[in-house]
């Protein structure tokens, strides 16, 4: 009896550590067709909600339990595969493109048929057109939502969810953005160059726009026009240029050729490359960590991706380094007081007991992380906040204009202030960007881990320490070469042409190791174009031609002004670009990478002026513009655009 007891009571323990056993499976995501890493691919336990994305590689890891041991692979574009999980801890798959089709859907929406009434081994149903136009679909391995196409529906037998399978193509509309806001986009018009000759502005080195458009896209829908700001798209990306000579902290570069959508139009790249500060030589940092830990926070891609963000920031500290943490829900409280960058446990510890409850002050928690940087300011060093939020903002004085004035206020004790933008449904982007830009800092969106590792280990200089701020860019048409001129993005950080002497005015700031680039479509002098506009000649003032220097063979000159972190005068450096565009073909990767990402912001926005732009012109530009690639992110933008012309194909045949 005692060794029958044992027996059972040995298997019982088995039992329960087979179904408690936790595997770690890693592996790597590649088109069948080329080789080719996909990122974004959607890696889920069947059956329940646990998932994760590959990264920009097409890498991915997770924890799998033995009692859930089967993996769904699925993206857009591609076949989902089902791979049983057994001893093996790598898993690497082949995705084969599946076309337009997409596989089996749930209905979810009415049908006009009452299927409870038949019995279970019927095998289709016949719809009229005006019934499907009221159906709703979602696609089992992915997850989207919208209409359908064709008659015939198959009822899957013994499911309990009631599978249908369609022999056509289901049509995938975008969805509602829900509860997010983004200010509103004028897109940049084209300009008279002898009218208006000059075109100011100030850089911007975020990358927020392209992270957050990648969310939309990967969770199969558009993103909304005004969440696409074509210049962080284009300064998502690093670029293969030199660095400045001597002690000058920028360096600037140019390039021109004919713009792919338009073979009559030019297209100018101008490049900004932020010297780059040795490792050893980067000055003592000053950071607060201001964390949103509201009830709004309470999901696992927000507060749990904000604390393992800050904790690979943590792992890049020295002893040298401060970092101190005030959160912020209903009451704004400081959890950690300044501690040495090698206390890494400690810091760590405090960022681990962080739990997300209650409504947001974000105003409040602003002003007391600047208060506690000042407090513990570091001359010549790096003082600068690092806020992680959703923008959610609901107690005490909560607007944009609320935050920029107390932000631009706030600034003036010479401490930055960086955001990081979280989650989904209610990011309030507007917000977010309008604190970065206001408080000197960078305007990160946190899509996935690998984002946060990008963001804070692998850009580490750029994103923390400047090498030069109030960066300006004043550009002067010869209208003797020039048209007509539109500068493509940068539409709120336009500046009036006065602005570029004026030193009190607040511009941008590049850290160390950055690049910048804007490009310019430029409308050559003596070409009828739809895209110049007209007007009739003025009858209260005299008509005469302006004055052009007609024998220059200078298109244009550039000026940009910039200060040294520590001055308060701005120094000026300007480069002659002359009328020599090179032949498309001629061109380096990075200008027909930059022309991709130009054509395809243009497209997901459904720009005026997208003009003869199409998804497989961007798809073979960025394909050719992809060069050395080591760290995937061009292969993973080629994907992107990929997905995105599947996703419009069928937006517009449901319309």
């Amino acid at each position: 009896m005692r060794k029958l007891f044992c027996i059972i009571l040995v298997s019982v323990a088995l039992l329960g550590f087979r179904s408690d056993k936790v595997w770690k499976v890693t592996g790597t995501v590649t088109a069948a067709d080329d080789g080719t890493p996909i990122p974004g691919v959607t890696i889920k336990v069947e059956g329940s909600n646990t998932g994760v994305q590959t990264n920009s590689a097409g890498k991915y890891a997770m924890n799998v339990q033995a009692a859930h041991n089967i993996l769904v692979f699925s993206a857009i574009g591609f076949t989902p595969e089902r791979v049983e999980v057994r001893s093996d801890t790598t898993i690497n798959i082949s995705l084969h493109t599946s076309g337009n089709q997409i596989g089996e859907v749930v209905v979810t929406g009415a049908l006009g048929i009452k299927t409870q009434n038949r019995p279970i081994g019927y095998s289709t149903a016949r719809i009229d057109n005006k019934q499907l136009t009221q159906a709703k679909v979602t696609d089992i391995s992915t997850g989207l939502e919208g209409k359908v196409s064709g008659l015939q529906v198959n009822l899957k037998n013994n499911s309990v969810s009631k599978a249908y399978k369609l022999k056509s193509i289901p049509i995938i509309t975008p969805t509602d953005p829900g509860n997010e806001s983004y200010d509103k986009i004028n897109e940049n018009a084209f300009n008279i160059a002898k009218d208006n000759p000059l075109s100011t502005f100030s850089v911007d080195a975020d990358g927020a726009s392209y992270s957050n458009v990648r969310r939309y896209i990967n969770n199969g829908q558009l993103p909304p026009a005004d969440a696409v700001r074509i210049e962080e798209m284009l300064n998502y990306f690093t670029y293969d240029m030199q660095g400045p000579a001597g002690t000058a902290p920028v360096a600037i570069h140019t390039e021109l050729s004919s713009a792919p959508w338009n073979a009559k139009h030019r297209l100018l790249r101008i490049a900004l490359k932020a010297r780059t500060i040795p490792e050893d030589k980067l000055p003592p940092s000053n950071l607060v960590f201001l964390i949103d830990v509201s009830g709004s926070m309470n999901e696992e891609n927000k507060l749990p991706l904000v604390k393992s963000a800050m904790k690979m920031l943590v792992d890049q500290l020295r002893p040298q380094d401060r970092v101190s943490i005030v959160t912020y829900a209903g009451q704004a409280g400081i959890d950690l007081q300044p501690t040495k960058g090698d206390q890494k446990a400690t810091i760590d510890s405090a960022i681990d007991i962080l739990n997300a409850m209650g409504s947001t002050n974000g105003g409040e928690g602003i002003k007391m992380a600047y208060k506690l940087a000042r407090e513990h300011f570091i001359k010549d060093g790096n003082n600068r906040i690092i806020m992680a939020t959703d923008g959610d903002f609901n107690v005490g004085p909560s607007s944009n204009e609320d935050m920029e004035t107390l932000v631009t206020k706030e600034r003036e004790s010479n401490v930055d202030l960086s955001v990081m933008g979280f989650g989904m449904g209610n990011v309030k982007d507007s917000k977010m960007e309008t604190i970065a830009d206001k408080g000197n800092g960078n305007y990160f969106y946190i899509d996935n881990i690998d984002e946060a590792r990008r963001a804070l280990v692998s850009e580490f200089g750029g994103t923390m320490f400047t090498v030069a701020k109030d960066v300006k860019l004043q550009v002067e048409f010869n209208p003797a070469k020039v048209q007509a001129y539109r500068l493509i993005g940068y539409e709120d950080r336009l500046l009036n042409k006065e602005d570029f002497n004026n030193d009190r005015k607040d511009a941008g700031d590049m850290g160390s190791g950055h690049t910048v680039t804007a490009l310019y479509e430029i409308v050559p002098a003596g070409i009828k174009d739809e895209q110049v506009g007209w007007v009739d000649p003025l009858k209260y003032q005299k008509n005469e031609p302006t004055a052009t220097s007609s024998s220059s063979d200078e298109l244009l000159t550039i000026k940009f002004r910039y200060k040294q972190p520590q001055s308060m005068k701005s120094e000026l450096s300007q480069a002659i670009v002359k009328d020599e565009p090179k032949t498309f073909e001629k061109t380096s990767a990075d200008f027909k990478f930059d022309a991709a990402i130009a054509e395809f912001g243009m497209l997901i926005r459904d720009s005026q002026y997208k003009q003869k732009s199409t998804y497989d012109e961007a798809i073979n530009l960025a394909k050719q513009g992809k060069a050395d690639d080591k760290d995937g992110y061009r292969s993973e933008f080629v994907r992107l655009v990929e997905s995105a012309k599947l996703l419009t194909k069928s937006a517009l045949a449901s319309q």
